[in-house]
């Protein structure tokens, strides 16, 4: 069955060229209904404006899409603005007549080349506060940061923990603070309330406006606040907290704290010297990181929930724009993000990945983006094929059926996924990355089904059973808004599980899908399973993993077990699982490593290795698969993790994952005074 057109766009997403410049999420979002962003109280989403990520064409600038559009109907953040003329990316807030404006003969159809779909729930899906075109000036910074900046863009960082103030009268080192949330949490499927409360601005902060949503702290009401909860010499955190309405910080972990710490902390994870033999442990650290200020920005925890985490563009985007435009020209700025996805072309070419490489030329900022390799190592989200062109048979002019030009995945899906799966196909002409794709099929054959379903043909888009009940939707544009070159079909799925009678589920259980290449060329094909995962300080969301089967994959845990051979003939490989937003131009990413290494293996099993241990294997143009730096994420092979704050300041706890190798790499940029070596 064809995707329905639109409700909210007007689009026809069967339509041939629906998706050249359009997010294929967002017409899997229009076809369920946003039934992907259902609340805890079973509502699907329903957005009155779309938070998108664009990119212009080259020539046209933020102050020239502004002009050339009505904000009735589109709304751009006035930060992006500031970042002169050559900067062709900016979040917006669109509604139905920017669709409009992207068709043939209208305003925009030369002038925007693609965008991105946000997360469309909350504060993210109504107007903004203040706007580019609002016709007054805007208000310059509340604080510019000069000289040695270190920048965490994160979740639940403890602005008030020991590690980020210094001296008797605990003076804070954090010089802002953003929060992308508008209302009291906790958010996701632990709302007490269907129609939650609004921060105070008195206590939160108002909302900045260049941004024109969220909370901004500077650093002298957050010194002015701490003050206030000072006692006898001791800072109250939890009255602290409470007043700022900071009802994650509760949990005794937070994401943001930990990486801020490493980054930043007045600490150091090292073992004691003389003591080579003893466990690594605590150590002063008077390095330039652990006096830098701090600029923090606080994702939204909607986004953070998101078990996909592919809604993070805006957010990110617009937390990198906020960071920025808070820094002095002269200042070096380092920035980590430890967050990402799976999925997404792999080779720097995503709308985040090009955007922030742009956003941050464009500031002309002494600037790098430290960002974790990924953790999906073991995780069997990837998978590598060549596939061999299609030998026509002389006598009958047909092609032979030769097994050479197609590949089968097997795609597990759990019964109890309460979220949606998405599996993305990224197709190449091997060593002709810019030659034209053809004549490529797809064929899907859910569990139990004796028969596949139609098969879908490069430049179509079809759903399963019907645009009503939709279970499964194959989108296959002839040119792809995910990346470039090549192309991607996108395989959605809906949960296996629901707690809602109204939500549409379909089968749990191995997905047979079949891709045939009947052209004349060979093609290399990366197929990756989008992230499906609960982030730390989020109640379980439902969300549970889906992975891919083939009966040569070494799933024993031997010696050897955890690493791909090149003699094996399994598609599915670990090499090449890396995180989607780490591959950018100019971006750092960086590999988890053992503290205690065995002379067997120092790597840690969860992260993107060195040497590619499949670097003979075909692959597509320019994709990552080796991260730049590493560093310790694990103490030795049966202690993983590294020790970092907790949310109060006499905590320590343990955290794994390359997210905690990042920051230490971030550190030895701030004390270098510039780029670390490799």
């Amino acid at each position: 069955m064809d995707l329905p057109r639109g409700r909210f766009t007007g689009i026809d997403w069967s339509a041939t060229d629906a998706l050249h410049r359009g997010d294929p999420y967002l017409a899997w979002a229009e076809t369920t209904d946003f039934a992907g962003f259902r609340d805890a109280y079973g509502r699907p989403a329903r957005p009155e404006w779309l938070p998108l990520l664009i990119e212009l064409a080259e020539g046209f600038s933020v102050a020239d899409l502004v002009a050339a559009t009505d904000p009735a109907w589109l709304q751009v953040p006035s930060v992006y603005l500031g970042f002169g003329a050559g900067l062709r990316f900016c979040t917006a807030r669109a509604r139905r007549g920017f669709f409009d404006a992207l068709k043939p003969g209208r305003p925009l159809h030369s002038r925007v080349l693609r965008y991105d779909l946000g997360l469309p729930v909350g504060h993210h899906a109504r107007p903004l506060a203040r706007h580019a075109a609002d016709g007054d000036p805007c208000p310059a910074p509340a604080c510019t940061v000069e000289g040695e900046v270190v920048v965490i863009i994160d979740n639940g960082l403890a602005l008030a923990h020991a590690d980020f103030i210094s001296g008797p009268d605990h003076q804070t080192r954090v010089a802002a603070f953003w929060r992308q949330d508008e209302t009291q949490g906790p958010h996701g499927r632990a709302a007490v309330s269907p129609t939650p409360a609004p921060l105070d601005p008195t206590r939160a902060g108002p909302t900045p406006t260049d941004l024109g949503y969220g909370h901004e702290l500077t650093g002298p009401a957050i010194q002015a606040a701490i003050a206030a909860h000072t006692h006898q010499g001791k800072v109250d955190e939890d009255a602290l907290y409470r007043h700022w309405q900071m009802w994650e910080l509760n949990h005794a972990s937070q994401h943001g704290t930990h990486v801020g710490s490493l980054a930043a902390g007045p600490r150091i994870y090292t073992r004691t010297i003389g003591t080579e033999d003893s466990p690594p442990d605590w150590q002063p650290a008077n390095d330039p990181a652990s006096r830098a200020p701090l600029l923090v920005a606080q994702l939204d925890w909607a986004s953070v929930a998101d078990s996909s985490g592919g809604a993070l563009s805006v957010s990110v985007m617009d937390a990198l724009a906020w960071a920025l435009s808070r820094c002095a020209a002269e200042s070096c700025v380092t920035i980590n993000l430890s967050w990402g996805a799976l999925a997404g072309p792999h080779n720097g070419s995503s709308m985040l990945e090009a955007g922030m490489a742009q956003l941050i030329a464009s500031s002309g900022r002494d600037c790098r983006l430290i960002i974790p390799a990924g953790n999906a190592y073991q995780a069997r989200t990837h998978a590598n094929a060549w596939l061999k062109p299609a030998q026509p048979d002389l006598k009958t002019k047909q092609h032979k059926q030769d097994k050479a030009h197609e590949a089968t995945l097997h795609w597990r899906l759990p019964p109890d996924d309460y979220s949606q799966s998405f599996l993305e196909l990224w197709f190449e002409v091997h060593e002709q990355p810019t030659r034209p794709l053809k004549k490529l099929q797809i064929e899907i054959t859910p569990p139990g089904a004796s028969a596949p379903l139609p098969p879908i043909s490069l430049g179509e888009s079809k759903v399963w059973p019907s645009a009503a009940k939709p279970q499964v939707a194959i989108l296959f544009p002839q040119q792809s808004a995910l990346g470039h070159p090549g192309s991607c079909a996108l395989i959605a799925l809906a949960p296996t599980a629901s707690w809602f009678d109204n939500t549409v589920t379909t089968r749990a259980g191995s997905w047979r899908v079949r891709i045939i290449n009947r052209s004349d060329a060979s093609l290399v094909m990366d197929a990756y399973i989008e992230r499906d995962d609960v982030p730390l300080g989020v109640d379980d969301t439902g969300a549970r993993p889906s992975w891919l089967e083939d009966r040569h994959y070494d799933t024993s845990g031997g010696l050897g077990g955890f690493i791909d051979q090149p003699d094996n003939p399994s598609m599915v490989r670990r090499s090449g699982a890396f995180n989607d937003i780490a591959t950018g131009p100019g971006t750092v990413s960086v590999g988890g490593i053992r503290y205690f290494a065995s002379t067997m293996d120092p790597m840690a099993r969860y992260s993107p290795r060195s040497p590619d241990p499949d670097a003979g294997r075909p692959e597509r143009a320019n994709v990552q698969k080796v991260p730049d730096r590493f560093a310790v994420s694990d103490d030795h092979a049966t202690l993983w993790g590294v020790r970092s704050a907790g949310t109060r300041s006499a905590a320590r706890v343990r955290l794994v994952g390359t997210s905690m190798a990042a920051p230490q790499v971030a550190r030895d940029r701030v004390k270098r005074g510039g780029d670390a070596p490799a």
